[in-house]
């Protein structure tokens, strides 16, 4: 159990230490508070120190803000007369974008440094402070199972000490759960779990809203491959398939499918199951969203956008032919992204695709309509404007 120490009122103090992106516990940490100037509190998380909040909470979102502010200018400066702004070795799109994901990381790791305490109950004990109890117990588990807690000093709880970049993401992911995503081609709402990637992008539940069945006729048994909330589960149901069967990785994927099939009232015909990609069995349908960008991801909220080496759109498309029923589909969903960021090629999905025994049958396309699209302050708005959705209907090649 990794723990986090530092020293308040002349005595030594302890807590649990977690990070949702496996962030390692910082090794010195100060208590600082509204005294605390953000070029001070900037100057020790560059050096790696951990800056525990004992002062207004208010007052720490602002501190987060003029830090974030601070770094902004200090990497502006750095890149202050580059005509390749992020990329000044001219390595073109592909380094544009680890160099991109390598200053979003240094950034995260900066205001990151800045850290809350949350009590045994997960109880937010400063000045001003939300009560953040149901969110933290939604995220973490309930107070006593999830994040627990260690003490000593004066034998006061120690409590579990969390960045408060992070404890805004679950506030912010906990609103997300309650309120839902309107998704229109269910004519309902799919709510997200924390850790679980939420369905914003419309444009691909609508591909698979929209795209004919094999044959014309509902498949009597579906496979949904890395379900996430379960709304394309939803969607093939909805749509009149007799069975899906969803698989997900990640626990907190499955208990959130089962709750949203649950609530739609479609579980008599789904089966969720916590499975690394495929389950036992054919189907006269397949039906995958792999991540779409083949790079590491840093938490589990990112397996659903980065898969490292394209490591699971290789093993769908390896285990696709073998899981088909004779005259069933694969329906792969996939954005072109990575081939405008030159992090893969379209011949090498092809080649992969014919070498996994299989042919495209047909391709239905959509442009993405989210905002990073259309904001050209984006480093990669260049490849995001020209981005391309695509379902790939993907049949046994005999």
């Amino acid at each position: 159990m990794a723990a986090v120490r530092w020293a308040e009122r002349g005595a030594p103090f302890s807590a649990r230490w977690h990070s949702e992106n496996d962030t390692p516990a910082p090794s010195r940490v100060v208590v600082v508070d509204d005294g605390t100037t953000a070029k001070a509190a900037y100057r020790l998380a560059r050096g790696g120190t951990g800056l525990l909040w004992r002062g207004d909470f208010h007052n720490a979102r602002q501190l987060l803000r003029a830090m974030d502010r601070l770094h902004e200018r200090s990497r502006s400066a750095r890149t202050r007369g580059s005509t390749t702004l992020h990329d000044p070795a001219g390595n073109g799109t592909a380094a544009l974008f680890h160099s991109h994901r390598a200053e979003r990381a240094e950034r995260a790791r900066l205001l990151g440094s800045l850290l809350v305490l949350l009590e045994p109950d997960h109880t937010l004990a400063l000045r001003r402070a939300p009560d953040v109890r149901e969110a933290a117990d939604h995220a973490y588990g309930t107070a006593g199972n999830g994040v627990d807690c260690a003490a000593d000093g004066h034998g006061e709880p120690g409590g579990t000490c969390v960045a408060l970049t992070e404890l805004v993401g679950v506030l912010s992911a906990y609103q997300w759960h309650l309120q839902g995503v309107e998704i229109g081609a269910l004519g309902a709402r799919i709510h997200p779990a924390y850790g679980v990637f939420s369905p914003v992008r419309g444009e691909y539940v609508d591909l698979v809203a929209d795209t004919p069945f094999p044959g014309g006729e509902a498949p009597t048994v579906a496979f949904d491959l890395g379900t996430g909330t379960g709304v394309l589960t939803a969607v093939l149901v909805r749509r009149g398939a007799g069975l899906v069967v969803a698989t997900d990785i990640n626990p907190r994927a499955v208990a959130c499918a089962r709750a949203n099939v649950r609530r739609l009232g479609l579980a008599e015909r789904v089966q969720v199951a916590e499975a690394d990609l495929w389950p036992d069995g054919r189907a006269d349908l397949v039906v995958c969203n792999p991540p779409w960008l083949p790079a590491r991801p840093t938490s589990a909220l990112e397996l659903g956008i980065y898969d490292a080496g394209s490591d699971l759109l290789h093993r769908f498309l390896d285990g696709l032919a073998e899981h088909l029923l004779p005259a069933g589909e694969g329906w792969l969903v996939l954005s072109d992204l990575a081939e405008h960021l030159g992090l893969r090629t379209r011949d090498e999905l092809l080649t992969r695709i014919a070498d996994a025994g299989l042919r495209v049958a047909g391709r239905h396309d959509t442009t993405p309509q989210h905002p990073r699209a259309q904001d050209a302050a984006d480093a990669l708005h260049e490849a995001r404007r020209r981005e391309v959705t695509s379902l790939w209907r993907l049949i046994r090649d005999s």
